[in-house]
């Protein structure tokens, strides 16, 4: 059985708008709680209401490596988190993000002193630990909880949908890791060679090599053996090699997850989002072609998988570098609405 959080909510909150007569403002309010032993760090976004209203009520679950609470990285400050919370704020619909292991204000925690045992379950029970504190705050409807994931945060969204109480009544998966994380690192590395290839960096013979020499160290990792990075650009070696190291052990609990898997433990009639965008390399939207039927085999509902053209994977467009492209944006907010 999962560890029950201790939750404690601080009492700073800002307020972010002047109400209309009658209305509470919206506010951010920052809020801690414990699991595993780690004290972890988020805010609770809440728009502009009535007192005593419930509102629906969203998690928000970020991508992979140190990705923080906002959907920054220390060498990316995209927002990406912070811009979708604000979407769905004007949405009135409560949010909270947090900093999970390894980013912002939470850092390790308990894993400071042996991060080669941090695994990927952690992490599913770190969000766990904030879906119950959302449930339990005074402005939400436990009945219209939601979990938004982007990228590896839509694959812990979905190990969520089928494990947590109240299971959500929608979940939006955002870009998501839809496939095994190792043969995601594969698919990623094989069109990189291609690239560099065709731009005149390795010949057809040596991306052949490359390419036989990367199939063969996603095999090694799963078969527990040494990676032979003879055949392998230095850069690539570099990556298989820290997939050994520290990270291993999370690497490979990660990978264990096939999403396709968990979309049959989803509650009968969840609304489930799934997007992807059509200039996404890195994860495309063949990617997502299992997760999609497997969501259309569940007893779930709409709107299923929307396509969002011109979009990459931090859900901007040629026109939006810096913010979520409308398309993005109207897509969540019609599943919000619903």
């Amino acid at each position: 059985m999962l560890p029950h959080p201790a939750a404690v909510v601080l009492a700073l909150t800002v307020a972010t708008a002047t109400p209309a007569p009658g209305l509470l403002p919206a506010a951010d309010r920052e809020v801690v709680f414990t699991v595993d032993g780690t004290t972890t760090y988020g805010t609770v976004h809440v728009p502009e209401h009535l007192a005593g209203q419930r509102l629906r009520a969203a998690l928000l679950l970020p991508g992979s490596g140190p990705t923080d609470r906002d959907g920054n990285q220390p060498a990316a400050s995209p927002n990406t988190l912070a811009q979708v919370a604000g979407a769905l704020g004007d949405d009135r619909v409560v949010t909270l993000r947090f900093d999970k292991y390894g980013t912002g204000r939470t850092g390790l925690g308990a894993y400071q002193d042996h991060p080669e045992a941090l695994d990927y379950p952690a992490f599913v029970r770190q969000a766990k630990a904030a879906y119950e504190l959302l449930r339990d705050q005074p402005e939400t409807d436990p009945r219209a909880l939601m979990v938004v994931g982007h990228s590896e945060g839509a694959m812990t969204a979905l190990v969520l949908g089928g494990t947590v109480r109240p299971r959500p009544a929608g979940l939006a998966l955002l870009q998501p890791q839809a496939i095994r994380l190792l043969d995601l690192v594969a698919l990623q590395l094989h069109a990189q060679t291609a690239e560099a290839t065709r731009q005149g960096q390795f010949t057809p013979a040596q991306q052949r090599a490359i390419d036989a020499a990367t199939d063969a160290a996603v095999a090694a990792l799963r078969e527990q053996r040494p990676v032979d990075t003879t055949n392998l650009p230095s850069a690539l070696a570099q990556l298989f090699q820290s997939f050994q190291g520290p990270n291993n052990r999370f690497v490979l609990s990660d990978d264990a997850v096939y999403p396709p898997d968990t979309a049959a433990a989803l509650r009968p009639g969840t609304r489930v989002l799934l997007t992807c965008g059509t200039n996404d390399v890195q994860v495309p939207c063949a990617t997502t072609d299992a997760l999609t039927a497997a969501l259309r085999r569940a007893p779930v509902g709409g709107p299923g998988r929307v396509p969002l053209p011109g979009v990459d994977h931090l859900l901007h467009d040629a026109g939006h570098p810096d913010t979520p492209a409308p398309s993005a944006l109207d897509a969540l907010r019609r599943f919000a609405e619903r």
